[in-house]
């Protein structure tokens, strides 16, 4: 069966604290607002959205739409890269960011108004954009947005235990964070160059935003083949806390405790007895090394 240019539709209804259950019916009316005919597929359990996009490559389908937030469009890719690696030239992916953070849509200023996303995805505008491999215990994840090691990660863990609080949730995930982050000591290692340090955080970023609106890289480029990283080293506690706002307002890479340098290839191992959490657009997969490597202009987005 030929669905080439039909739209595959999958929505995560838990996405967003309970936003999409209370828009269900109107996505499914403005769905219906589409240029093409659509199937439209609910997710029912983690990660479903992987499989979910190996059925619809299967069947034929080549154009992808993500309704949920920056964990429904992750898994999205994520199925892309595993299951449609051959078919990279012809698929296209869309979205509707209805999440908490929508950190992804902020890059390409995608609103959250549905009608408003339904005229960009019929409009068809496409762009091709870079997409993150970390490899992590004989484990591989995909990104699209940012992955990082040490306190995003820990914000990560916490975040979910304050989702009621809606857009504060990553505010109050990292001040709980703040309270109970202790630095690990890293090796990252890019183009022959070697660094041990204590450290705060390592972002491995492809575009802008992370954490509900957090600007840890310096001046990523999702279409130029490399990632921009910032590493926060050792400063005092007090110190990171006196910065913080420097998370938000993409300063971060001034103070002269901070790395930051592009690449298309990074590793970071630990040493000692604290072990950095590592989160890959939002989501938590456990602590300790990585190796990271990009994709160039792999996923072509269907943005404004």
């Amino acid at each position: 069966m030929k669905n080439s240019e039909a739209w595959f539709v999958i929505i995560n209804p838990i996405s967003g604290n309970g936003i999409i259950k209370k828009k269900k019916q109107s996505i499914l009316n403005e769905l219906n607002n589409l240029n093409y005919s659509q199937k439209v597929n609910f997710t029912q359990h983690s990660k479903h959205e992987i499989g979910l996009v190996k059925e619809g490559i299967e069947q034929g389908f080549r154009k992808f739409i993500s309704i949920g937030g920056d964990g429904t469009l992750h898994h999205v890719v994520n199925g892309i890269m595993i299951h449609g690696i051959e078919y990279l030239s012809e698929i296209k992916v869309g979205i509707i960011p209805l999440g908490t953070g929508n950190d992804w849509a902020k890059n390409y200023s995608i609103p959250n108004k549905i009608s408003e996303c339904i005229n960009i995805l019929n409009n068809g505008n496409t762009t091709k954009q870079d997409i993150g491999k970390l490899t992590h215990n004989n484990s591989t994840y995909f990104f699209n947005n940012l992955a990082g090691l040490g306190f995003d990660g820990l914000v990560v863990k916490h975040v979910l235990g304050f989702s009621k609080f809606g857009k504060f949730a990553y505010l109050l995930a990292s001040l709980k964070s703040l309270i109970l982050f202790k630095k690990p000591t890293i090796t990252y290692n890019w183009d022959n160059k070697t660094v041990t340090t204590k450290s705060y955080i390592v972002a491995i970023g492809i575009c802008n935003y992370c954490g509900g609106g957090m600007k840890l890289t310096h001046a990523p480029n999702p279409q130029d083949g490399l990632f921009d990283i910032t590493v926060v080293k050792d400063i005092s506690k007090l110190g990171f806390i006196w910065n913080i706002r420097k998370m938000f307002n993409g300063k971060l890479h001034k103070h002269p405790r901070v790395d930051t340098f592009k690449t298309n290839r990074l590793s970071v191992s630990t040493s000692g007895v604290i072990s950095p959490l590592i989160q890959v657009d939002g989501e938590l997969i456990g602590e300790g090394n990585v190796e990271v490597e990009i994709f160039s202009k792999a996923v072509c987005f269907i943005i404004p």
